[in-house]
């Protein structure tokens, strides 16, 4: 299974990276939106994304608008971020986001939705 990582944040893109090797997942690590929105512009299959809500140049929404509306693609995502407001995690949710963390990643809470949402 392939999973697109985005966070502009190392330690967390390392974390989340080493939690999903030690599953057996393939992490793709990007930096920043602009490169999680070139590897989905290149066609590259993805069975997960995390990615971070705020974030310089394209942010978490963005991601999340393009892979549900552009691409149409039913990929389940999972947002990030250290902002735990309620008004914030409802908006995710409506706007289509499967699952919401709140940093600092849990490892335990982050291995709960991906089986949940990979099986």
């Amino acid at each position: 299974m392939r999973v697109l990582v985005c966070d502009d944040d190392e330690v967390v893109l390392k974390v989340v990276e080493v939690i999903l090797r030690e599953q057996g997942y393939e992490a793709v690590l990007t930096r920043d939106g602009l490169e999680a929105l070139s590897a989905l512009d290149r066609g590259e299959h993805f069975d997960l994304i995390i990615t971070d809500i705020h974030m310089p140049y394209v942010n978490g929404d963005d991601i999340l608008k393009r892979v549900r509306e552009e691409q149409g693609k039913p990929t389940p995502i999972i947002m990030l971020s250290s902002d735990g407001e309620e008004e914030v995690i409802a908006l995710a949710l409506k706007q289509g986001v499967n699952e919401f963390l709140v940093k600092p990643v849990n490892t335990n809470d982050l291995l709960k939705k991906i089986r949940k949402l990979l099986g």
